[in-house]
């Protein structure tokens, strides 16, 4: 894991640290990408849920963002982002029926994903009268078996309840998540490409027009970024974990973000640091040591959290960390991460930093 050096001294750790020349890298190279194979980039923004890294990814080119929630789109449509997709099958009742209409009526060019005959009438329910159509989006599943219809013919049927609901059926989507194992990204990103496929051909067999196929994961935003995929919903991309370095997704100068930590304990066998669960989450993949990857320690293994502590496995004769020493951790998984604090120290490219906040922190639904 290459070094982190830029620092700054005197964090009250645990603390977020986003390195904004990596950020700013990390979408300037996909976008590049992206552009020269002709699809549009819509990074999931549930990574980094900041308002100032996603008007980075803007600027460099993103198409517009993805979110996980009605919460997440709220905060970013209130900052004046609006071109949004909710990637998740919205159960619009009670409250998020009033929600998802006041958030249709900001941002007219919302776009909603749908996965069942039922969630399409209560989406079409909770937006009739509005001025327009809501565009819908049919997600399929790729075979990672979470949400999604299972088969060309199901899409057909949510997108026919979805149009006389009043709806708008634009496209479909999938999220290629089984490819979250090595040696996994190249058939997984084959799996969304057929499964899109197929459910685009069925829909306009159908009568419906499709302008949106839209693949989405870290893992596979290179192997199903082909054929009749139009657009690519990455997340981790853009500030990357341990697990995008070692499943082969990102380099190891494009982790953008580490937790600094203090040793605060040490033993003969062990080292104690004052960042646990609630700083690292117990987010650990079984073909992963550890939670999390300590910076110029590659023989360390963060091997048990506690809320606020991390034990590291620490035998004689392999380099350690001393008692008050600050390093910095390259969590396993950054999303669920981002999530727990309610700012970052960002580093900027000229060396200063400055606090940024976590915009859409804590909200989930």
């Amino acid at each position: 894991m290459e070094t982190w050096e830029r620092l700054p001294v005197g964090l009250d750790t645990p603390a977020l640290v986003v390195d904004l020349a990596r950020v700013e890298a990390n979408a300037r190279r996909l976008q590049a990408e992206m552009g020269r194979r002709g699809i549009a980039l819509r990074p999931h923004a549930k990574t980094h849920k900041s308002v100032r890294i996603a008007r980075l990814q803007l600027d460099a080119g993103a198409t517009g963002l993805t979110v996980g929630t009605l919460g997440e789109a709220e905060v970013f449509a209130t900052a004046g982002i609006v071109d949004l997709f909710i990637a998740y099958p919205v159960w619009a009742v009670g409250p998020k029926a009033a929600r998802l209409r006041a958030l249709y009526e900001r941002a007219p060019g919302l776009r909603v994903g749908v996965d069942s005959v039922g969630g399409a009438e209560h989406l079409g329910v909770a937006v009739r009268g509005a001025p327009g159509r809501l565009a819908v989006i049919i997600e399929i599943d790729p075979g990672q078996h979470r949400t999604g219809v299972p088969d060309p013919s199901s899409a057909v049927e949510v997108a026919a309840a979805a149009r006389s609901a009043g709806l708008e059926v634009i496209g479909v989507f999938s999220h290629g998540g089984h490819s979250y194992r090595p040696g996994a990204a190249e058939a997984a990103g084959a799996d969304e490409v057929r499964a899109l496929v197929d459910g685009a051909e069925a829909l306009e067999a159908g009568g419906f027009e499709v302008s949106v196929v839209s693949a989405g994961s870290t893992p596979t935003m290179l192997t199903a970024a082909t054929g009749r995929v139009t657009e690519i919903r990455p997340g981790t991309y853009v500030l990357g974990d341990h697990q995008q370095v070692v499943l082969g997704a990102i380099p190891d100068d494009g982790c953008a973000a580490v937790v600094v930590a203090t040793v605060v304990s040490v033993f003969p066998d062990r080292v104690a640091l004052d960042a646990g669960a609630k700083s690292l989450t117990k987010d650990r993949p079984d073909w992963l040591d550890g939670y999390g990857a300590i910076v110029g320690y590659p023989d360390l293994v963060i091997e048990r959290l506690s809320d606020y502590h991390g034990i590291v496995r620490a035998p004689e004769g392999v380099s350690r960390p001393a008692l008050g020493e600050v390093v910095a951790i390259v969590p396993n998984h950054i999303c669920p991460v981002v999530d727990l604090f309610d700012d970052f120290t960002a580093l900027l490219p000229d060396g200063s930093a400055e606090r940024w906040l976590v915009d859409a922190r804590g909200r989930s639904g």
